[in-house]
């Protein structure tokens, strides 16, 4: 085989399989969102691929910068008032379309929840805001006096164990002298 022969073999092979991982990747993780293009994703309900029941309006980060839910806007379609809802990081899974091209990145949001499901879901209202942040600050606080006190019961323990540990040894150690005393009598 020449070499021109096996340079167009070996590119015709290379294509084909950056082909076949590029569409790959577009059902896997990416590893890396736009959350410009994610604001306004068109929102579906499970199974559901056909009728959009809202788009995203918000993102909410938790303390960590960690994506913690996403507020959707409901529109009038299957019979929903135009609301807000939080749902939670968890209940929605992210598809990604024209992954390789930032020009034509589209995300489509699929809620892991039925129509009954979605309305359950809280409000974002500011009423909401303010009882999660005071929930979040209390649990924060009970996670911080919890590991103090872990922290004190384990130094408490340590110790106990230490002196225990010592006067046994104490112990043996006058139980040894005692019997060297008697035994040279």
């Amino acid at each position: 085989m020449s070499n021109m022969n096996r340079k167009q073999i070996l590119g015709a092979i290379t294509a084909t399989t950056l082909l076949s991982t590029t569409s790959m990747a577009m059902a896997s993780p990416q590893g890396l969102y736009s959350a410009d293009e994610l604001m306004d994703a068109d929102v579906y309900l499970q199974n559901d691929d056909n009728n959009v029941i809202g788009e995203v309006e918000d993102i909410l980060l938790d303390d960590n910068m960690q994506v913690a839910a996403l507020v959707v806007e409901s529109d009038d379609s299957m019979g929903l008032d135009e609301n807000q809802y939080v749902v939670e990081t968890g209940k929605f899974t992210l598809e990604t379309e024209q992954g390789d091209d930032l020009d034509a990145l589209e995300y489509r949001i699929h809620l892991d929840m039925d129509v009954s499901e979605f309305e359950q879901q809280p409000n974002y209202t500011t009423d909401w805001w303010q009882d999660t942040r005071k929930s979040a600050a209390a649990a924060w606080d009970e996670t911080k006096n919890t590991a103090a006190s872990a922290w004190q019961d384990t130094r408490q323990a340590t110790a106990n164990a230490l002196t225990t540990a010592g006067n046994a040894i104490s112990g043996a150690a006058n139980d040894t002298e005692q019997e060297m005393e008697e035994e040279t009598q």
